[in-house]
């Protein structure tokens, strides 16, 4: 029954009720009805877990994230990924939450990941990590390939929070499970190709008001480029470090 992970579905419903966010599912049917899968999602935004994780409800399935260790300094946090399957990564020693993850995956579970880690100020697919790929040879299951859009409308980095009524458009486009098979480079290979044509699919087909910061550049937004996005990371990096220095 999971309790805890079963009030965390009704108050994502509930705040989507709220908000009016209108979530619009394509593919779902993609998502394993049973079994193990990695579902690697994209990620524009603090809240794109929500309507992935609701894509896998719609399947009758609960989805094991993986997310930043961090969170866990948060008290309330805390004690949700503990009590909700939810798998914490240290960005500094990762190997940690790896072995955890393919563990879940040979019991059965559903596996989000976010292959470019961080948030994407581009809004269009960073570098990827090697983990999804990895997990998925190591455990022998499919990789889902899902796309969220629409979700960096309402919180993403750079940009104040647009929580309320707002009636945001929301899409969530499931691909077809990919075998993976190979290795590690050509399956990231794969999934990247796979994961690009629905992003640009998804995106052309959803209003692109010129000009508008959660618009990607090839649209006519104003967001940055996948090039000046990175020097943004870049210098975000090394001003963390530069306050863990100070710390010190």
């Amino acid at each position: 029954m999971e309790p805890v992970f079963r009030s965390l579905e009704i108050a994502g419903r509930t705040a989507v009720r709220a908000t009016g966010t209108r979530i619009t599912f394509e593919g779902v049917e993609n998502i394993p009805a049973e079994g193990p899968a990695v579902i690697a999602i994209n990620h524009t935004s603090y809240v794109d877990f929500l309507p992935a994780a609701l894509a896998a409800t719609a399947r009758k399935r609960r989805m094991r994230f993986m997310i930043k260790a961090e969170m866990q300094d948060v008290r309330v946090v805390d004690y949700l990924i503990k009590h909700s399957g939810t798998i914490p990564v240290d960005r500094r020693a990762g190997g940690d939450a790896y072995p955890v993850a393919v563990e879940r995956l040979r019991a059965g579970e559903l596996v989000g990941v976010y292959p470019e880690a961080t948030i994407s100020r581009s809004f269009e697919l960073k570098e990827f990590k090697s983990g999804a790929a990895r997990m998925a040879l190591e455990a022998q299951v499919p990789i889902v390939p899902l796309i969220v859009w629409g979700a960096q409308r309402i919180w993403t980095k750079d940009h104040p929070k647009r929580l309320g009524r707002r009636k945001i458009p929301v899409t969530v486009a499931t691909g077809t499970p990919m075998r993976a098979t190979g290795s590690v480079p050509d399956v990231l290979a794969e999934l990247r190709e796979r994961m690009t044509a629905i992003l640009y699919r998804v995106s052309e087909k959803y209003p692109h008001p010129a000009g508008a910061y959660w618009v990607p550049r090839r649209l006519g937004g104003s967001a940055p480029t996948p090039e000046e996005a990175r020097a943004m990371d870049a210098a975000e990096l090394a001003e963390r470090a530069r306050r863990r220095a100070e710390k010190r």
